[in-house]
């Protein structure tokens, strides 16, 4: 005792620190470091890849319904599927929708979409409602911004979702109402067309994990 008090005196700590401390101090350093590798497996990275994206279009008419399709130009996201924040951007070639009718085509790309002067559609989401299995199959909803002809619209879409070690798939269908977004009806005296337009979209590409 006399020997500790001296060097307390002496402004000297003992070296030996209590096991109960030391085993504290471990127990909360992997804590730690459990929690940021968990949180870190839970960012993802989800790349789309074209050839395996596909975008439908379906819009009807009185004498019968017209489908179509646009091509993907890039898109990559970023999921943190513990908070559900969603980021970065889905980009669709405007001029690449077809129907398969050069003269309807024309018209669409024309005086509907003006894609010569808007070329991009595009959707860049923000968040998911829901929890997505990093393994296996979820249903949820996105929410983000859809940009067509110039203008941007707040928009959520129920998504059906499949994750697999290295692969992801989601299939999303939604409505676009053209004309409520400042885009022109294409239909004549003779022809009446549906005012909103229908989308499928199946997005799929490799995850890449921290």
């Amino acid at each position: 005792m006399r020997k500790g008090a001296e060097a307390f005196r002496g402004g000297r700590v003992p070296s030996r620190v209590p096991s109960r401390v030391r085993r504290s101090a471990l127990a909360v350093a992997l804590l730690l470091l459990v929690a940021g590798a968990a949180a870190a497996a839970q960012d993802l990275a989800l790349a789309l890849d074209a050839p395996h994206t596909t975008i439908n279009f379906t819009l009807g008419d009185v004498l019968h319904t017209v489908r179509g399709t646009f091509q993907l130009k890039h898109g990559a996201l970023r999921l943190d599927a513990a908070s559900g924040r969603l980021t970065g951007e889905i980009v669709v070639d405007a001029r690449s929708g077809q129907s398969g009718s050069g003269m309807r085509d024309r018209k669409m790309h024309r005086e509907v979409l003006e894609s010569d002067r808007y070329p991009e559609i595009s959707f860049r989401p923000d968040r998911i409602d829901g929890r997505i299995a990093l393994q296996g199959k979820s249903s949820v909803r996105v929410h983000g911004i859809f940009a067509i002809h110039g203008s941007e619209h707040e928009l959520t879409v129920p998504a059906e979702v499949e994750m697999s070690k290295d692969r992801w798939t989601a299939s999303l269908r939604f409505a676009v109402p053209y004309v409520n977004w400042g885009m022109k009806n294409p239909s004549t005296f003779f022809l009446r067309v549906s005012e909103s337009v229908d989308i499928d979209l199946t997005a799929s590409g490799s995850v890449t994990r921290p």
